[in-house]
């Protein structure tokens, strides 16, 4: 079964104006805007949804694509080289920018993070002009880098039809219909409406009827499309059957769907050959769950193929599923960077809000990866902080219990995300007003304009863990 998706359109006006006049000659311009927002860091963050419906556009239709990343850290025109780590994260390019009136309290700087402007200019006078533009948008309050994007392609090509997709269009679809400069939203995930749309927009000449009835049946991500391929995103699985209060998981995703071990494998063997990549990152929600058929097997295959290959698990990873058999997978098959969701040690926080992990659980883990030859200094461990109700003792002696365990805390900040049971939570509280500015969703905003403990208290959870 595939996700429901609904598109929401403008009213009828110039944009079917626009469409009766295209050209027998279909361009489509897909683009991955900027991110605005106080900080940002590339842990190995591609634009994957938008690259595996540009893979469907490839293989069903006959258009021609052109893609820019607006968060292209390897931009050969790029005047300074940024720092980067030999496994594939490393710094965006970024400038500062004023503040938006409804973040002003907030005592941090605030940036455009991605290539400059001139840059993405130069790269739109050297693409065709598009009959059809797509764009993607992953948090709600990264939506600046869309209005000025669909800004930019207005002044530079006139009105060019625009659909947006992705995480900020799926949870806010009417705020994203009438604010982030787009003609077309998409609502949730794209495979199955993309291509009727298309059909739509451009004539049944240009696009087949396809219609993709699980997660499985997609074609890999067009990656080609990106400049630097050293270490690039995997999914093999999509959505997550916990219903965690404060995640958005199980409103992207209605049904857990995992990829077979064999494709995903084969998968992976081919980018390393066709691109010579060597650092992959998991972002799935639920990568370890019914473990004997997916991640085992996953992990045996890649040992028995000797890929000489590391992998990454930034989504983090569900600690009770790290038994002795596993972490010894992890060692052999090259997973390096690991990323443990643990959350709180605060037990009735866990039963109310995140029942994925338990007392004890952590511990067990870290003993059997450490058993492995992992040393616990370079095992991250995920604390979430700023949680509604949550006590800041409470934080801090999760902090300090990861820490006399070995490991490295990892703060992970609240962010209210519409539509879960913490957002519903905030608005009955009179915290958020049910039409807030998708910019206060900030993770960086609760301290000082709506959280239950001060910026004093924040600014000791950091000095704890020497966070600048």
């Amino acid at each position: 079964m595939v996700v429901e998706t609904v598109w929401v359109r403008v009213p009828p006006s110039a944009l079917e104006k626009q469409i009766a006049f295209m050209p027998s000659q279909r361009e489509i311009l897909l683009i991955n805007p900027w991110i605005y927002d106080f900080t940002a860091y590339d842990y190995w963050l591609k634009p994957l949804g938008l690259l595996y419906i540009a893979s469907i556009l490839k293989e069903h239709t006959s258009c021609h694509l052109s893609f820019i990343d607006c968060l292209d850290r390897h931009h050969p025109l790029l005047e300074k080289k940024l720092k980067e780590k030999p496994d594939g994260r490393g710094s965006f390019p970024k400038e500062g920018v004023p503040k938006p009136e409804v973040l002003k309290k907030v005592p941090r700087k605030y940036s455009r993070y991605g290539i400059p402007i001139s840059l993405f200019l130069h790269e739109l006078s050297q693409t065709p002009r598009p009959d059809l533009v797509l764009m993607t948008c992953t948090m709600t309050y990264w939506y600046p880098g869309v209005q000025l994007t669909a800004e930019l392609i207005r002044k530079t090509f006139g009105h060019v039809p625009i659909v947006l997709g992705g995480i900020y269009a799926s949870l806010m679809p009417e705020h994203a219909h009438l604010f982030s400069g787009a003609d077309l939203v998409i609502k949730g995930a794209g495979e199955n409406e993309i291509l009727p749309l298309l059909r739509n927009l451009l004539g049944v000449g240009f696009c087949r009827e396809v219609e993709f009835k699980t997660f499985e049946e997609l074609p890999s991500p067009a990656f080609d499309f990106l400049r630097d391929k050293e270490a690039l995103p995997l999914l093999t699985s999509r959505g997550c059957p916990f219903k965690c209060t404060f995640c958005a998981s199980g409103l992207l995703y209605k049904r857990f769907e995992q990829r077979s071990p064999s494709s995903v494998v084969s998968e992976i063997e081919y980018f390393y050959e066709q691109y010579k990549t060597r650092n992959f990152a998991f972002y799935d929600d639920a990568l370890l769950l019914d473990k004997e058929k997916h991640i085992v097997p996953i992990l045996k295959e890649i040992v028995r193929r000797k890929l000489p290959l590391t992998f990454h698990s930034p989504n983090g990873l569900h600690v009770r599923e790290i038994d002795s058999e596993l972490a010894v997978l992890f060692k052999e098959a090259g997973v390096q960077s690991l990323f443990l969701s643990q959350e709180s040690f605060d037990e009735k926080l866990l039963e109310k809000s995140c029942q994925k992990v338990g007392a004890g659980d952590l511990e067990k883990a870290l003993v059997n990866l450490e058993k492995a030859g992992y040393r616990s200094e370079d095992i991250n461990v995920y604390l979430i902080v700023g949680l509604p109700g949550q006590d800041v003792s409470g934080i801090k002696k999760s902090i300090l219990q990861v820490l006399r365990l070995g490991a490295r805390p990892r703060l992970a900040y609240f962010s209210p995300v519409p539509g879960t049971e913490e957002w519903e939570n905030l608005i009955k509280k009179g915290y958020l007003p049910q039409d807030a500015d998708p910019l206060l969703h900030n993770k960086l905003t609760f301290p000082y304009l709506w959280g239950d403990f001060s910026p004093e208290d924040f600014l000791s959870l950091r000095r704890l863990l020497n966070e600048p």
